[in-house]
């Protein structure tokens, strides 16, 4: 068998010499220090108009993309007040994070010579730029595509300043370094992983498709390990440090969720008379079955882990590209299912989507597209259209919200058909390396 066997492809993922795979002329031309250099400057204009462009929402009002950061992250700098006294923000209901995030709030404070907002913007800034960065080292591996990396660049904007008025994007660098060293190096890809769970526990779904054997095991045990040095520490210098966990378990249906467009439907058509209230730093619905929803939002979210446990026993073959798949699937599966699906963790799924099209390999092309879209509707739904359509749930807002939560439901599923697929259902032989040695995961 020759290497050329893998163009018997059962779900269409043969590389293509274009652009998706970065090795026709359009992604050939990226790759030169020409095609950085442009990608640079497109990074550089498009986050100056995503901070500065000014914009109307469906009320007529005009905001500025740093006004609005400002607006929303005074938020964190009434947490940074707090936390500068050694204490955890526990009284108050909004402090759902992990006790890592404390770093991140205080680490404006890097930069003395700047107010808090400005910091945070640089800050925010520079983590964006390295997850670009990492995509476009990725992309110069000899299964590497620049797919990824125009990704970022060109759908990150979509999303219009929001970006930089969240935490989000700090813990989607921790999530992308992850699974960028997890091919060659396992133990830092762990330690990665596990920072990022100490802020939002999420990223650890980043190691549930770690080639079996030794690169599981020392995966997992840095992520541990690093969790539990980054808690000790935590807990030394702060009090109160796992208080968030009250706060969390008392959230109910945010109105963005899938549980959440269900209700908006059935109050649109007169079945369900429930209302929306502001509580936990949200809008949530209140009323009847509103608790039935959120047990079956975790029921599913069950479920869909239960899946890649199965998938995880069951599959036979791996490639370069099937940690960074299984990782965007368990994502969506944790998203899709999420009692909250606020715009932001769309983010998320840009940057893991993103690493996928970095392997020429990768079974997600159509799933990264589906992120893209909806991360576009996201920006519609908040904040364009949230006080006058989505709030009052008129049948453009429900409609918005629907397709939104549709398309990322679609994905999700989507997603995993096609991991299936490729890794478990009958097909073509492993991957050769160079000298003729089978690409397969090492242990049982």
């Amino acid at each position: 068998m020759t290497t050329n066997s893998l163009s018997t492809d059962p779900v269409g993922t043969a590389p293509r010499a274009d652009l998706r795979t970065g090795r026709g002329p359009v992604g050939s031309a990226l790759r030169g220090r020409g095609g950085y250099l442009a990608m640079a400057g497109f990074w550089l204009v498009t986050r100056v108009l995503m901070l500065v462009l000014p914009v109307k929402d469906f009320h007529g009002t005009t905001f500025v993309g740093t006004k609005f950061v400002g607006a929303e992250i005074q938020v964190y700098r009434n947490w940074y007040d707090v936390l500068v006294t050694g204490t955890m923000p526990h009284n108050d209901v909004m402090w759902q994070y992990p006790p890592g995030a404390a770093g991140v709030f205080l680490s404006p404070d890097l930069l003395p010579f700047l107010g808090y907002t400005q910091a945070w913007i640089v800050l925010t800034a520079a983590c964006d730029a390295l997850v670009a960065i990492g995509l476009v080292r990725a992309a110069r591996r000899s299964d590497g595509s620049m797919t990824g990396a125009v990704l970022w660049l060109a759908a990150l904007p979509l999303m219009l300043s929001m970006p930089f008025s969240k935490i989000d994007l700090h813990v989607t660098l921790l999530a992308v370094g992850s699974l960028l060293c997890l091919r060659l190096r396992p133990k830092l890809g762990g330690v990665l992983a596990g920072a990022g769970a100490m802020i939002k526990v999420w990223p650890l779904l980043t190691l549930i498709g770690t080639p079996r054997g030794k690169s599981t095991r020392d995966a997992i045990v840095s992520a541990v390990v690093a969790c539990a040095a980054l808690l000790a520490v935590f807990a030394l210098f702060f009090r109160d440090t796992l208080g968030f966990l009250g706060n969390q378990g008392n959230r109910g249906i945010q109105i963005e969720s899938l549980g959440g467009s269900a209700l908006m439907v059935a109050k649109y058509l007169d079945l369900w008379h429930g209302k929306i209230d502001f509580q936990y730093g949200a809008f949530e619905y209140v009323g009847p079955y509103v608790s039935s929803v959120a047990r079956l939002s975790l029921l599913l979210t069950a479920v869909g882990f239960l899946g890649l446990l199965v998938w995880r026993v069951k599959s036979k073959r791996w490639t370069a590209a099937t940690p960074l798949d299984a990782a965007l699937c368990a994502v969506l599966v944790f998203t899709v299912t999420s009692r909250v699906l606020s715009p932001q963790y769309l983010i998320w799924l840009l940057g893991i989507a993103a690493v996928c099209l970095t392997s020429r390999h990768t079974t997600q092309r159509p799933i990264a597209l589906l992120i893209a879209v909806s991360a576009g509707l996201s920006t519609v739904i908040f904040p364009l259209a949230y006080g006058t359509d989505v709030l009052v749930g008129t049948g453009f807002g429900t409609f918005l919200l629907c397709t939104r939560n549709a398309l990322l439901a679609v994905a999700a599923v989507w997603s995993g058909v096609r991991l299936w697929k490729a890794t478990v259902t009958p097909g073509p032989e492993p991957e050769l390396e160079a000298g003729g040695r089978a690409k397969v995961p090492s242990g049982v």
